[in-house]
């Protein structure tokens, strides 16, 4: 069974943004979101994301996926909280990136970009 859509009164359906949101304000957890305490949780989720592979490639699928939304979602609390669209920032950075690797030196390579 996949994820269940939500809706705004029975209207509109949710963005990931706004049940983020909608989830946090249900629990009154807004308080204890400053910049530093979503920027640690990042970093502890990512931790968690990691102990996953820690003695085995393979690690369980749902497990990943239970990590890896955590780390997704305090990633959309941190944007929301510097007022910055998730979305827009990845596409700015990733334009930034492309020039750094340029497909003909880049690709297939992994070396840093002062190195190609």
């Amino acid at each position: 069974m996949g994820p269940r859509p939500c809706y705004i009164d029975g209207m509109s359906e949710l963005s990931v943004s706004e049940e983020i949101a909608a989830f946090v304000a249900e629990r009154d957890w807004a308080q204890f979101h400053s910049a530093e305490n979503l920027a640690k949780s990042i970093a502890i989720e990512a931790g968690e994301l990691l102990e996953c592979f820690q003695w085995n490639p393979d690690a369980e699928p749902d497990r990943v996926r239970d990590e890896l939304a955590d780390v997704l979602t305090y990633c959309f609390l941190l944007a929301e909280k510097i007022g910055a669209d998730p979305n827009q920032i990845i596409l700015d950075k990733l334009a930034v990136t492309r020039e750094k690797y340029p497909v003909d030196r880049a690709r297939g390579r992994s070396s840093k970009y002062d190195a190609l």
